[in-house]
């Protein structure tokens, strides 16, 4: 059987519970989609939920029980694939009996696509309609990827009582478990960077080496933001016999969630840099690969398997999907924050969605509120950022830390403390007062902010999914965090799924207006906007690595343009916006020179 995706784009994930059941909600459609599996509270209370609404047998995993989070993901995941399987079956006979319903799937197909052609061509014909198509669909529709991600960074060290867990109990290591002994045939996504210690443990599971026919059960797909970071972590897990499937290259800056800025490198570039060099990452893979293989006694495929490469952060109209697609011959083109104004698609309470859709630019920004440290992409006038603005002017700091996720500052507790938590922020704001008299008015405030700021992720970021299916929340009020790229002030409106598909795709248009700039100069300016803004908060002493590291930067930003001016100048793709791109990209370059670099 040829299966081969009906779709060119996917939807990452999203938070810890934005796509926590998307794959319930669109796979049956052909779409892949990606779910958090890090937090096993909020997945065991979604198969609790799902497992009462399609009958399925439910028996708890207590908190308390050996290996109680792996348990959980494997359960949901292994629940999950089994509703899929059910609704792929259900909307199959749908399609196959209702004509209608048939039109519309075939309305929300990429033009480019064999499996549109194919049934267009029965269509066409109007021989024995209803056993053709039967025979097609049964042979050629694939429910979309259920595919997991794992944030590498967020891997604790656990207790019981005051005894530490051996590693495999980690928060990164159990989770990955879990996805390993699930009856799944899909990826795993790893982000945040390169955990060498989590990545060894890959090699404990056999469905991540490749069978006698050189399948993969499951696979490897890593979220990188330049190819030397690919290269780095494919060769590292390639010496352990682990093949990397895809590399998904994300904006560094132009992306919902945490913000992990590149160097000034932007997304045409390095795109640029993968299309130029993916069999050298293929083939250098490979020859590590096969004789990592022979040494662990395995039979070494005599090809190097696909390498995938996609591409997501800021896509906003089918043009920029089209060329990137098209231009740098990538897989799949990753669709996140707009999908988060289609209630069919995500987990999202109505406020929240509502509050999205009225943003306006100046609304959404990049934030200081992850306890990670990472710059952090929200929306401002959360429910989460007015519970915690009226706690703090009671001078109350912080939350209760029912989870402890990111529970990961060893300042003051071995075991690990969160920046969020009611603990560190009164220890820290102690220490501030106690200092009060040395500082000066704008000192104080500024390090007041910087402790106050950080907001408790792992409960705001599951929040909305609870309040969407009338589940209880337990604790104190937190309210929603929520975490759209700076791209999605651009849409307006909520949308239905074939309205989102279908301006994917351009058969519709779903933006409101002319108002956003291409996918690559709103990148720029963000990165633009990250240096002046980095220089000028600057407050430590100024070393010669800090300005080397900015002067780096700078010229990245001015090699971008370059390569920009000779892209737009030969592509046959954004005609009618060209001049205006070339106007834009002369001033980002004129207010580039004229940042000026401190020197020692």
């Amino acid at each position: 059987m040829n299966k081969k995706p009906v779709h060119n784009f996917h939807i990452p994930v999203m938070g810890l519970a934005y796509t926590i059941d998307s794959p319930i909600r669109v796979a049956q459609f052909g779409i892949s989609s990606v779910v958090s599996i890090i937090d096993d509270e909020i997945v065991e209370r979604m198969r609790d939920f799902y497992s009462k609404k399609f009958n399925f047998d439910c028996s708890a995993i207590s908190i308390k029980s050996e290996d109680h989070r792996a348990r959980r993901i494997t359960a949901y995941l292994d629940m999950m694939d089994d509703i899929v399987t059910k609704k792929c079956k259900d909307f199959k006979e749908e399609i196959t009996k209702n004509t209608e319903s048939l039109k519309q799937f075939i309305g929300m197909l990429p033009s480019t696509s064999d499996f549109k052609k194919g049934l267009q061509n029965i269509l066409d014909k109007k021989n024995d309609l209803a056993a053709d198509i039967k025979k097609f669909i049964d042979e050629n529709l694939f429910p979309g990827e259920i595919d997991v991600n794992i944030m590498t960074k967020v891997d604790k060290d656990n207790f019981v009582k005051d005894v530490q867990l051996p590693t495999i109990y980690n928060d990164a290591h159990a989770s990955l478990r879990g996805f390993a002994k699930s009856k799944l045939s899909s990826s795993v996504v790893f982000s945040a960077g390169m955990n060498p210690r989590l990545y060894s443990y890959l090699e404990e599971f056999e469905h991540f080496f490749p069978n006698e026919n050189g399948e993969l059960k499951k696979k490897i797909i890593i979220k990188v933001s330049d190819f030397r970071s690919a290269m780095i972590q494919g060769n590292f897990l390639a010496k352990k016999g682990l093949w990397v499937s895809e590399y998904r290259i994300e904006s560094g800056l132009n992306c919902g969630g945490h913000a992990f800025a590149t160097d000034g490198l932007l997304m045409g570039p390095i795109m640029e840099e993968f299309k130029q060099k993916k069999s050298e990452l293929q083939f250098s893979a490979y020859s590590l690969w096969s004789e990592a293989l022979k040494q662990k006694g395995k039979t070494a495929p005599s090809e190097p398997l696909d390498i995938k490469i996609s591409v997501q952060g800021g896509v906003g109209t089918s043009e920029e999907h089209e060329f990137l697609l098209s231009n740098y011959n990538a897989d799949s083109v990753g669709w996140g924050s707009p999908f988060l104004l289609v209630p069919e698609a995500t987990s999202l309470d109505q406020e929240t969605r509502d509050l999205l859709v009225k943003g306006k630019e100046e609304d959404f920004y990049l934030s200081n509120i992850s306890p990670l440290g990472v710059p952090f992409n929200t929306i401002k006038g959360t429910s989460n950022e007015i519970i915690k603005e009226k706690n703090i002017a009671k001078s109350k700091f912080g939350s209760s830390c029912p989870k402890k996720l990111l529970a990961l500052s060893k300042e003051f507790d071995p075991k690990g403390t969160c920046t969020a938590s009611k603990k560190y922020q009164d220890i820290k704001m102690d220490e501030l007062e106690n200092n009060r008299a040395n500082l000066t008015d704008k000192q104080y405030e500024k390090s007041r902010k910087n402790i106050t700021d950080k907001s408790c992720l792992c409960v705001g970021l599951v929040n909305s999914a609870y309040l969407e299916h009338g589940l209880p929340i337990k604790g104190e009020k937190q309210g929603v965090v929520i975490c759209p790229g700076p791209n999605l002030s651009f849409f307006d409106r909520e949308l239905s799924l074939s309205e989102m598909v279908r301006h994917i795709y351009g058969y519709e248009n779903v933006l409101p207006d002319e108002r956003r700039p291409n996918v690559f100069i709103n990148e720029l300016k963000l990165y633009v906007d990250h240096l002046k803004n980095e220089i000028a908060d600057f407050s430590e002493e100024i070393t010669k690595s800090q300005v080397k590291k900015w002067e780096s930067f700078k010229a990245n930003l001015l090699k971008g343009i370059a390569y920009y001016e000779d892209l737009f100048a030969h592509t046959n793709y954004f005609r009618s916006k060209v001049d205006r791109i070339f106007s834009e990209l002369k001033s980002y370059r004129s207010k580039i020179d004229q940042i000026q670099i401190p020197q020692l």
